[in-house]
């Protein structure tokens, strides 16, 4: 086979265990083989619509079987897979699919009217459901495809996805990851994850992100697993789901965590195929951590960016409990770095920018040598923004991203910290951390609180429990419970909308 990246995976798979499920969605399970014929005839349709080496095709829509039969379709004929966040506006994808220009459209009728306020695209549509003007119904359209055989050659420098960053700032970046960087990444994973072909994945973050995709699904499917795909998160889903197929293990984010384990059904559900949960993208709190792990269940947590595909470090298994709070060590085939603002590294313990390095590392931004520039060092090192330290055993703490540290009265406060400890409050289910302006101090903080269904927050009540587990200029001056806070489609807080609608006065006693 000349393909070296991943559309061959589906093919190589399926000769070696043709039988066994490779996913179970929508109340039915697919064999690898039944899954290497679906997307061969699906192959042959994108061939038809123009996709050639090189082509982008996109995928707007929440998760579904359609989305990974379209990314390994496109693989195979040496395209580009662009996933894109079905929880954006007309304008946003507009623009998405304006940087990109993929030669194909498919979404899901969740996304219909989203697409139809995009106005003028050059790309084929096709919808997994209809059939409406100008689109094609997925499954029909599926079906009419060929199994031929198509052996495209790809290297494994070749693009593999554009995946769109968060936008937290300005215009959102095309990240670009070959099937090098995906390839090296899985094998992270496997070193670090110890995964087996019995393992089975519930898949329930978006799979337009990276972690959801690259450091579960795909390891998964190498290994010869199965993944139980969701369409999105929905607690009682996820412990249906659990029970039925008997899930090893799963990925998400602390919201999706801190609800799980909120749920009534936590103290009695059957957990007991449950070997691991593995958390990334944003700092878990230790006490949600200590829950977890009371229930006798493993929490891991790793760290990484769309950029690093997503690992750069993992904590295994056998540190959960020693290193609690820890993002772990470098992963197997990745270098870490923690340095000064001059680039010089770091001792135990003192807080610097985070700097990636490995063949799991982006090569850059679609169309954007700007930015691609501007996030390595003169020695190739990338520049992830965010803070940790390292302890003397090696292990890195992600303290705060370098743009989210605000400083008070001339010291330095980094949120996730004093996140980590307002979690802590019984009433409190959600936080985050600002600085805001401030005439004495420069800055001081402003913590915006979901609470817990019953309960109540005060301003001077929270600064009350903070007292004895915070420096004082740590300690937010003010408060605002909300009933949400805004967040990215991947559970990420948008600290930037908070910082806009900041006001610069105290919050009332209810916030």
């Amino acid at each position: 086979m000349r393909n070296e990246g991943l559309g061959g995976w589906p093919v190589r798979r399926a000769l070696m265990t043709p039988g066994r499920t490779a996913f179970v969605f929508g109340g039915s399970a697919f064999t690898y083989a039944e899954f290497a014929g679906r997307t061969a005839r699906l192959a042959s349709r994108l061939q038809a619509a123009g996709v050639e080496p090189g082509s982008r095709v996109a995928y707007l829509g929440p998760n579904h079987l359609a989305l990974v039969e379209t990314m390994f379709a496109t693989h195979r004929l040496g395209g580009v897979f662009v996933p894109l966040n079905f929880r954006l506006t007309a304008p946003e994808i507009a623009y998405q699919l304006g940087d990109s220009g993929p030669a194909v459209l498919v979404y899901g009728p969740e996304c219909a009217a989203t697409v139809g306020g995009i106005g003028e695209h050059p790309a084929q549509v096709v919808a997994l459901a209809g059939p409406a003007p100008g689109e094609a119904e997925y499954e029909p359209w599926l079906a009419g495809g060929e199994d031929t055989p198509i052996d495209v050659p790809v290297r494994l420098d070749d693009v593999a996805l554009i995946l769109y960053t968060s936008g937290t700032t300005g215009r959102p970046k095309g990240a670009m990851l070959t099937h090098g960087n995906i390839v090296w990444n899985t094998c992270n994973v496997l070193v670090g994850v110890d995964l087996t072909a019995d393992d089975r994945a519930l898949i329930s973050a978006p799979l337009f992100h990276v972690a959801a995709l690259n450091q579960t699904l795909l390891p998964t499917f190498a290994k010869g697993g199965c993944s139980v795909i969701a369409p999105g998160w929905n607690v009682d889903t996820c412990y249906d789901l659990i029970e039925k197929h008997r899930v090893t293990w799963m990925f998400g984010v602390t919201t999706m965590f801190a609800d799980f384990a909120g749920s009534p059904r936590w103290p009695g559900a059957d957990l007991s195929s449950v070997r691991m949960v593995m958390s990334g993208g944003a700092a878990v709190p230790e006490v949600l951590i200590r829950t977890y792990q009371e229930r006798g269940l493993v929490f891991c947590q790793g760290y990484g960016m769309t950029e690093t595909a997503p690992g750069a470090t993992f904590l295994e298994a056998a540190e959960s409990l020693r290193k609690t709070g820890s993002a772990g060590v470098p992963a197997f085939f990745t270098s870490v770095r923690v340095v000064r603002p001059d680039l010089t590294d770091v001792a135990p313990g003192e807080p610097g920018e985070v700097l990636v390095r490995g063949p799991n590392v982006s090569p850059g931004y679609w169309r954007n040598p700007e930015a691609t520039a501007a996030s390595r060092t003169d020695d190739e090192w990338f520049r992830s923004g965010d803070m940790g330290v390292i302890d003397d055993e090696g292990h890195l703490y992600v303290v705060d991203r370098v743009k989210d540290m605000f400083i008070s009265g001339g010291e330095n406060v980094y949120p996730a910290e004093v996140e980590n400890a307002i979690f802590e409050h019984p009433a409190v289910a959600e936080v985050a951390v600002v600085g805001v302006p401030d005439e004495k101090w420069g800055e001081v903080g402003k913590a915006y609180v979901v609470c817990r269904p019953g309960t109540r927050l005060t301003r001077d009540g929270l600064r009350e429990f903070l007292r004895s587990r915070l420096a004082k200029y740590k300690i937010p001056v003010h408060l605002e419970v909300r009933d949400a806070l805004p967040r990215t489609g991947s559970g990420k807080v948008r600290k930037d909308r908070l910082r806009a609608t900041t006001q610069r006065s105290n919050s009332s006693p209810h916030g």
